[in-house]
């Protein structure tokens, strides 16, 4: 199995932990908890930014000091509802009760102690390729949204037959404006869950090289490289992505071979 696939660790509780010293990185941490309704969770931040997304369920969540109260609509990913979400800063604790099944994920990175606890709200939505490259984004929290020192956090549905993260493109390279160096991690979601897709992680030099299968609850690490995924005929895909770097901007490359196909569709 690949390096850059990593399955969940069971069906329950915390299903993935991912730091940077797991990954081989420097700056993205993800985990991911499957909770029952009535259950708690409770973490500190230390050194690290924390953004909590509520993919699924509802959940009470406290965070710095603050009670944030209940926060969550959707029951399953796939609703397309907007997601609930809360920012909480280094050097801080934050805590969760499900008050239904829920599937809660910590996306993490560096703090630098510039912002303070709060409820991301005003989430848009915003379709992006067309035809076949069409797909449906949750702009959680990117740089357009000053609430956060490092995270840059996304989530992204991929309609059954369509590609996303398309055409390949790749930010690993520390040259702004240019690029920005950003280490990412994709959460996978399949509908129906017993579904596949395929994420390919490739470098333009073949140094790397690797297409995996994604199933239900996977993730993907890109450390570098291009990193397109397609979602098979009969199954929609879903994906959290989290981004960070040295720089909090999203400045990316299409690979030379298929830039084409982003000049046709502008």
């Amino acid at each position: 199995m690949s390096r850059l696939l990593v399955k969940p660790n069971g069906t329950h509780g915390k299903v993935h932990d991912i730091t940077p010293e797991s990954a081989g990185w420097g700056y993205v941490g993800f985990g991911l908890y499957r909770l029952s309704a009535g259950e708690t969770v409770s973490e500190k931040t230390e050194d690290r930014e924390v953004i909590l997304v509520l993919v699924e369920g509802k959940a009470a969540i406290s965070g710095a000091g603050q009670d944030f109260g209940m926060l969550g609509k959707r029951m399953n990913v796939f609703e397309r509802e907007k997601p609930a979400a809360v920012y909480v800063p280094d050097h801080a604790e934050w805590a969760a009760r499900a008050e239904t099944d829920c599937t809660l994920a910590v996306c993490s990175a560096p703090g630098k102690g510039g912002h303070k606890a709060q409820v991301i709200d005003n989430i848009g939505l915003e379709e992006r390729g067309k035809g076949s490259n069409t797909r449906f984004i949750h702009p959680i929290a990117m740089e357009d949204r000053d609430i956060a020192d490092s995270l840059l956090v996304t989530e992204v549905f991929t309609p059954a037959g369509n590609w996303s993260s398309y055409p390949p493109h790749r930010h690993d390279e520390d040259k702004f404006p240019d690029m920005t160096y950003l280490e990412e991690t994709y959460y996978h979601r399949l509908n129906p869950a017993q579904g596949f897709g395929f994420q390919r992680v490739f470098t333009e030099d073949g140094e790397l090289d690797e297409t995996m299968a994604v199933h239900d609850g996977e993730v993907v690490l890109v450390p570098k490289g291009h990193h397109p995924c397609g979602a098979p005929h009969g199954y929609e895909m879903y994906y959290l992505n989290v981004m960070a770097g040295p720089m909090r901007k999203w400045r990316f490359k299409n690979h030379p071979d298929h830039d084409w196909i982003a000049k046709q569709q502008a």
